[in-house]
């Protein structure tokens, strides 16, 4: 089921509801394009993070960003597959519902793991990727906030005692110039215990992130397709030495590094990320 209304800046908000388990999404351009950008959030991100870049890429293609399960707005069932092979199922899912059969995919944080698998299961519908602070990333280790989720009884207690002032300041760590108020506003409205659970499920789950270079690094190398890697220089989750390193795996890629920049560089500075995002999609659409 689908759902959408038309606001006054030309976005579109609708909602799929897909296996019992409803996503809203937000989309701009021609709902009617098969080939569209595809804006796939990170934790504790939502399809919010996306309204400027959604916004921008309306004006000369199809963009849809969704709310994944456990996130934002979304459904947070206690008994979805918190995985990432579960969220890459819901994301085909989505795409179906919407008519996406060909997607140039932006992926963030999470994201990465989530839409890198969509990809590899579904080759021939990967136009181009988008690689925000997030990638195939050999030997890479949790930070030390996953370490904390993933410990059973710590995770709990940490978010059981995360206040707004002090979720305000991890994101700080995570973006020293500093996230817009609402942005950090809206992503603690949205942490109620689903997402929290959401998130420790997930973290639970995931072993070892390092992994996915083994498995789907050589299936990207010989896809090879276009690729444009941004990244936050101060990131303190995932470090900006992996940046150059998608080069092994996406081998025309171009690396864009915002040295003043952390883990949320489309919001701290959305110029920068515009500049080098809107015209590498645009010359990948002319294609």
């Amino acid at each position: 089921m689908q759902v959408a209304t038309i606001s006054q800046n030309t976005l579109c908000k609708g909602a799929v509801t897909y296996q019992g388990i409803r996503s809203p999404y937000l989309e701009s351009g021609d709902r009617r394009s098969e080939e569209a950008v595809v804006f796939v959030h990170g934790n504790p991100g939502s399809s919010e993070d996306w309204r400027d870049l959604v916004g921008r890429v309306g004006g000369f293609a199809r963009a849809v960003a969704p709310d994944m399960p456990g996130f934002g707005q979304a459904d947070k069932p206690k008994d979805f597959d918190y995985t990432v092979e579960g969220y890459a199922r819901h994301l085909e899912g989505l795409l179906n519902h919407l008519g996406v059969r060909r997607a140039h995919l932006v992926l963030h944080d999470f994201g990465g793991p989530w839409g890198l698998t969509w990809a590899a299961q579904h080759p021939e519908r990967l136009a181009s990727v988008t690689l925000i602070n997030i990638g195939i990333m050999p030997g890479y280790r949790w930070h030390y906030l996953a370490r904390i989720w993933r410990t059973p009884l710590l995770g709990e207690l940490f978010f059981a005692t995360t206040t707004r002032t002090a979720f305000g300041l991890s994101l700080r760590h995570g973006n020293p110039r500093g996230l817009p108020k609402a942005m950090v506003d809206r992503m603690y409205r949205d942490l109620d215990w689903g997402t929290k659970r959401a998130v420790l499920r997930l973290y639970r789950a995931t072993d070892n992130p390092g992994q996915m270079a083994e498995m789907l690094g050589p299936l990207f190398r010989q896809l090879d397709v276009p690729a444009l890697v941004i990244w936050g220089a101060a990131d303190p989750y995932v470090p900006v030495r992996y940046a150059e390193r998608q080069r092994e795996f996406f081998p025309r890629s171009r690396i864009v590094i915002l040295e003043q920049s952390g883990h949320w560089p489309f919001a701290d500075d959305p110029e920068a990320v515009a500049g080098a995002f809107i015209p590498f999609l645009q010359k990948q659409l002319r294609g």
